[in-house]
């Protein structure tokens, strides 16, 4: 079945806040996970500002299932998500400075003030965006209520944020910090993967 544009812009604005392009052998964890780890790293990790990821995105919806590969750069300042794969026809483009969010695809170039306002503007609806950089490091978003469930080791397991539920199956360490390697998040019918092949933790390559 052909995906339409909407859902093809749908999957392209939910990579840029969960995930990003070269698909490869996943890395392996770097020792083993213990008791303790995750709290020792709480506080480098909400400082966390810099960062790349290179992945594979998968989604699916009662009438859909597809998936793609990408690479995602993010700054205090300046984001691009490079995305190839079926839902990004080919090779797509999404970036955005403070004030201002463009996205090209095989069908054009679309801008707004925001990502949320892309979304609402391509889409009719929207996001809760803003929590989603947190949430894909492992954090809940601030001062927004949420029920959280650890693991044996006391790292997130599943979270419960804006009617999303977050599951992390599976972590990889980068610069000495434990990261999640694979995820999955549903709100509803819609079901979002991310396995992770590379985390480059406080880039300040811009």
């Amino acid at each position: 079945m052909t995906i339409t544009l909407p859902l093809r812009l749908l999957l392209l604005l939910l990579t840029l806040f969960l995930l990003a392009g070269c698909a490869g052998r996943a890395p392996a964890p770097v020792g083993d996970r213990a008791a303790g780890q995750w709290e020792a790293q709480r506080e480098r990790l909400s400082r966390l500002d810099h960062w790349e990821l290179s992945g594979k995105v998968g989604l699916r919806t009662p009438e859909e299932s597809t998936s793609a590969t990408l690479d995602w750069r993010r700054t205090p300042y300046h984001f691009r998500l490079l995305i190839s794969g079926p839902f990004g026809s080919g090779r797509s483009v999404l970036e955005g400075r403070e004030g201002r969010v463009s996205l090209t695809t095989g069908e054009g170039r679309f801008e707004a003030e925001s990502a949320e306002a892309l979304m609402r503007q391509q889409l009719g609806w929207s996001l809760p965006v803003a929590a989603l950089d947190d949430w894909m490091i492992g954090l809940p978003a601030a001062n927004r209520p949420h029920r959280l469930a650890r693991d044996a080791l006391g790292f997130p397991h599943r979270l419960e944020q804006d009617g999303w539920q977050i599951e992390y199956r599976d972590w990889t360490r980068a610069e000495s910090l434990w990261l999640p390697r694979r995820l999955v998040m549903t709100y509803g019918d819609l079901r979002v993967t991310l396995v992770a092949t590379e985390w480059r933790p406080e880039s300040t390559d811009v």
